[in-house]
């Protein structure tokens, strides 16, 4: 089977090499994948096949990649649980846990949210987004918790993708960080694309990648004895930039407590406070979690609102800060 994707150059992209173009448009594949869809000719120019990934684009150029996925047929419906928030004929919300990847990908074609979905729903589910992403709208992290939104049919899927186009979805996530952002509340506005140095991770950049805006504001500030400074912060995405709200935590200078990929190294803590730098080295993940989603209904145009509760590792260690504070 293939997924297919469709792109028009714009005046902004003209000049730029095909791969490094794909590459700032697809977030979820890197560029040395997307360099070997080109040479293996699965892209088309003008609906020419290339092979040449240094290939510069030009503005109004029509880019088509054929990706054929070789391992779909390992993608077999799974029974896992999932946590239901809401549900009707056209659309489902769910509260992903810690630890489970949205859609499947290399290394991972068994225990994703999408083999769950599939033993669910089978095929009552949207595929604008190919045989890989049945029903699957938008994604958050496998170390992320909380809610998503997810499509079951076409129509659904569509309007529900003009809300995160448009920016109009409300995404609210409880977070808690090393230090005090300063100041307390604002915003951060940045480009974020793929870090020059390791593929796997994102970065801010000054002159490329896409337009990512994150609002913040500080709930509470911990400043307890023998523990560095932690604050709990809500950050609210109007845009929706893969790692966004770890990469503007990091170009604050913070990071988020558990986060292995952008976290602050060497964190300090006296011996009396053992028992909390356990607490912390045992977490599987970072703390953050997607609490709050709102959305207008694609059928009824109602807006709706959903609420979910943090996940036991992030409330023990907000108890323990709580408690140790009082």
């Amino acid at each position: 089977m293939n997924n297919t994707i469709k792109f028009s150059v714009n005046e902004k992209n003209t000049g730029k090499r095909l791969d490094i173009f794909l590459a700032e448009n697809i977030n979820h594949l890197t560029r040395s994948f997307l360099k070997k869809l080109i040479e293996n000719e699965q892209v088309k120019l003008n609906k020419k096949v290339l092979k040449v990934p240094s290939t510069k684009v030009k503005y109004k150029d029509q880019v088509i990649i054929n990706i054929v996925e070789n391992n779909q047929q390992n993608i077999r419906p799974k029974k896992i649980n999932l946590e239901i928030v809401y549900e009707d004929s056209d659309i489902l919300v769910i509260n992903k846990p810690k630890g489970m990847v949205v859609h499947p990908g290399p290394g991972n074609y068994k225990n994703t949210l999408v083999n769950a979905l599939l033993f669910k729903y089978k095929k009552k589910l949207s595929n604008i987004n190919g045989p890989l992403r049945p029903g699957i709208v938008h994604r958050i992290d496998k170390e992320t918790s909380g809610l998503l939104v997810i499509a079951k049919n076409n129509q659904a899927h569509s309007y529900l993708g003009s809300q995160f186009s448009n920016h109009s979805i409300e995404r609210k996530y409880f977070c808690l960080v090393w230090g005090v952002v300063r100041p307390l509340n604002g915003k951060i506005s940045t480009l974020i694309s793929r870090d020059k140095r390791n593929r796997q991770l994102m970065s801010v950049s000054e002159i490329n990648g896409k337009k990512a805006i994150t609002n913040y504001k500080t709930i509470k500030v911990f400043n307890i004895k023998d523990i560095p400074k932690i604050s709990l912060l809500e950050c609210e995405l109007e845009t929706g930039r893969t790692h966004q709200i770890r990469v503007h935590l990091k170009y604050k200078g913070t990071s988020l407590l558990g986060d292995k990929q952008y976290g602050k190294k060497n964190i300090k803590f006296k011996k009396i406070n053992n028992d909390f730098f356990t607490k912390v080295n045992k977490l599987s993940g970072q703390t953050l979690h997607a609490k709050t989603l709102g959305l207008t209904h694609p059928k009824t145009k109602k807006w709706m609102n959903f609420n979910s509760e943090l996940p036991e590792g992030f409330k023990k260690i907000l108890n323990l800060l709580e408690n140790l504070s009082s």
